[in-house]
């Protein structure tokens, strides 16, 4: 049977709620006179003095928690509830033996919990680095590593909101959770990588037609918007080259060399850019606006576009877009996105519900831009001409502005203006230009909610100077952020930690779908 301990794991075990309840009252007497004391002597000082007392008032809430779990640990019905959980663990586990494990609390209090752990079998087919062992009494109540649920999710939020893992840190800080930032880092990229498991668990499920269908998006009018963002992946270190310093013919260095003023690494590493695929889906009501009162699904990866084209059709299929009023799929010109909605379509079983496809109208309005550029005329010559040909546009004359833009360009040898041609032409038959049809049918017209959250979900934290990323450590932040600015932070969770007492696989990558017939060098010489 499990236990709990206090202020160190070699001190008798909590026998009972009251009595944390009591230390904690004896605690706060004693400090209730120090802190009258402080005040009326410097009443400035209020500020300090109430971090003070919420610190105190935190530790006693920890004190009154730990108590509760020694409790519940010592009840019958929980020790056949960890049984349970262990024979009904996804692989197979030993029988284990108890373990006394440090647990940090919300409020920061670390306390003692023996728990029984209980190792993967060896014989299996699986290796500790695939499935992580079990504290069972610790899995029913969906504590982490060394941390209880609530600490975890504190932890983990912080990280995704603030720009650094250090300011994170010094915020906890300032909050009366001391950790260190390699804590913070672990504590956030655990909780990052258990939501994608849990993203790849889910994958599974609907994959195998086991995954059921929400009802979140029944009988709504439907957007989805994908686009791709810009952040910096870093490979492993590397020996760094080490150039000589330039010498003048008595082999004396250089004044002034570049680099002399300061160390040279010993080590370097090579970064690229990359672009994470991200998309949106949300409810927008008779006039293309998003319903207040809904909660957008942010979802996202660094797997490439396939990858996000098969979460699309995913988490389609989970909220219960089958039974929506319509779904619209908004978009710049990246052929990427256009190529993969037929499968997104058919995957995610939509073929009952009425699919659009909009082309962003301030993107194409762009591309004229663009097109009278290439006639080098003056900006008095070319806006109202680019003005005329807009108005054309979003009143559904794409065929006259296609025309008038041809009738410009003849004669010229400048090639620049076919492409914007071409590819107004492109989304013009395709029928994603017809923008007074979409406004009748209260259909949003542009891609601004993707634009937003790229902006918000990725550049904000993701992408900064000097910030290199390596590519699991930045899907992970990644998860957690679209999570958190999602307001689905709370539910997601909750399903993540129900997994990890059924399954502790830590692998959460996966082999996409082929979601298009074309290939990626088709897609990149294509307009």
């Amino acid at each position: 049977m499990g236990a709990v301990m206090v202020n160190g794991k070699n001190l008798p075990a909590v026998e009972s709620v009251e009595e944390m309840a009591g230390r904690f009252t004896s605690e706060l007497m004693a400090a209730m006179g120090g802190w009258k004391h402080r005040l009326m002597s410097s009443p400035a000082e209020l500020e300090q003095l109430e971090r003070d007392v919420h610190a105190a008032f935190s530790r006693g809430a920890d004190l009154v928690v730990a108590g509760l779990v020694a409790v519940v640990m010592k009840q019958p019905a929980f020790a056949v509830s960890s049984e349970q959980t262990r024979k009904g663990y996804a692989h197979p586990l030993t029988r284990g033996r108890e373990r006394t494990i440090g647990v940090k609390l919300l409020g920061g209090l670390l306390i003692w919990v023996a728990s029984v752990y209980c190792a993967p079998r060896k014989g299996s087919r699986i290796t500790a680095e695939e499935v992580s062992g079990l504290y069972i009494e610790l899995a029913q109540f969906g504590c982490g590593k060394g941390i209880t649920p609530g600490l975890e999710s504190r932890v983990a939020r912080q990280a995704a909101l603030c720009p650094s893992l250090e300011l994170a840190r010094q915020e906890l800080e300032r909050d009366g959770v001391t950790l260190d930032v390699k804590t913070v880092r672990r504590i956030a990229y655990q909780c990052g990588n258990g939501l994608l498991s849990l993203r790849k668990h889910q994958l599974r499920l609907w994959r195998a037609g086991q995954l059921p269908a929400g009802d979140e998006l029944r009988g709504q009018r439907v957007s989805v918007q994908i686009d791709g963002g810009r952040t910096r992946l870093r490979s492993e270190l590397r020996p760094a080259e080490q150039k000589p310093e330039r010498t003048d013919a008595d082999g004396l260095v250089v004044e002034n060399a570049p680099g002399r003023s300061k160390m040279r690494p010993a080590q370097t590493f090579d970064a690229e850019w990359r672009e994470p695929k991200l998309v949106t889906i949300f409810v927008h009501d008779e006039r293309g606006r998003m319903l207040k009162e809904s909660r957008a699904t942010f979802e996202g990866t660094f797997l490439g576009p396939d990858a996000i084209a098969e979460l699309v059709a995913m988490h389609l299929h989970r909220l219960g877009a089958a039974e929506a009023l319509s779904i619209t799929f908004s978009s710049d010109g990246a052929t990427w996105i256009w190529d993969r909605i037929p499968q997104i379509v058919a995957q995610a079983q939509l073929t009952n519900v009425p699919i659009y496809e909009v082309l962003d109208c301030c993107h194409a309005a762009h591309h004229i831009a663009l097109a009278l550029a290439a006639l080098g005329l003056s900006d008095k010559e070319r806006m109202p001409l680019y003005r005329h040909h807009r108005t054309l546009l979003r009143n559904g004359q794409w065929r006259r502005v296609v025309e008038e833009l041809s009738e410009l360009a003849e004669g010229l040898e400048n090639e620049g203006m076919k492409p914007e041609i071409a590819y107004l032409q492109k989304h013009g038959e395709a029928g994603r230009l017809s923008y007074p049809h979409f406004r009748k049918l209260g259909i949003p017209l542009g891609s601004g909610a993707i634009e937003s959250g790229i902006r918000r979900v990725i550049n904000l934290r993701l992408k900064s100077n000097a910030m290199f990323w390596r590519e699991p450590n930045a899907e992970s932040m990644l998860q957690v952020r679209a999570q958190v600015l999602s307001n689905r932070w709370d539910e997601r969770v909750q399903e993540m930690r129900k997994l990890r007492r059924s399954d502790g696989s830590t692998d959460w990558t996966w082999q996409p779908r082929a979601m298009n017939v074309k290939t990626e060098a088709e897609n990149a010489s294509a307009l």
